[in-house]
């Protein structure tokens, strides 16, 4: 097993409309508007950009992200990603009931060398560290859409 390899899922059921829930999460440079562990996005150019992020846990990551795909109609958008975290991210995003669900899925290696030095006995933390971050971007996410 390789230790510094992950692969995550989670679930945002969201009362709003596909069309706004997209809207919003193609807009990365706001995320640190909602999502208080995106510390801050600086565009690139208009498919790229430079992430950092901090959940619980003390340490940030950064690493640039790449626009792979962009699709309104089937509600994918897709991103390479490289520094700190290397591999992808896609969010799909697809009516549910009378509202959406936001379909985030990752999958990465980690190249920050302290979390590879920490890889197996941190790893359990790691996991949870990351949950805490889904779970306050769903939280942000629905205030910033009620706000709009």
């Amino acid at each position: 097993m390789d230790w510094t390899h992950y692969r995550f899922t989670s679930l945002w059921s969201l009362p709003a409309p596909p069309t706004a829930v997209y809207a919003a999460l193609e807009r990365p440079e706001d995320y640190p508007r909602w999502w208080p562990q995106v510390r801050s996005v600086t565009r690139l150019d208009g498919a790229t950009g430079v992430i950092t992020i901090r959940s619980v846990l003390p340490y940030d990551m950064t690493f640039t992200a790449r626009e792979t795909r962009r699709d309104p109609a089937a509600g994918v958008l897709e991103v390479a990603m490289s520094g700190d975290i290397e591999g992808r991210a896609r969010w799909t995003v697809t009516p549910h009931g009378s509202g959406t669900l936001a379909r985030y899925d990752q999958v990465v290696d980690v190249r920050k060398p302290l979390l590879r030095r920490l890889a197996v006995p941190g790893r359990p933390l790691f996991r949870a560290n990351h949950r805490l971050m889904m779970r306050a971007g769903r939280r942000g996410l629905l205030r910033y859409l009620e706000a709009v």
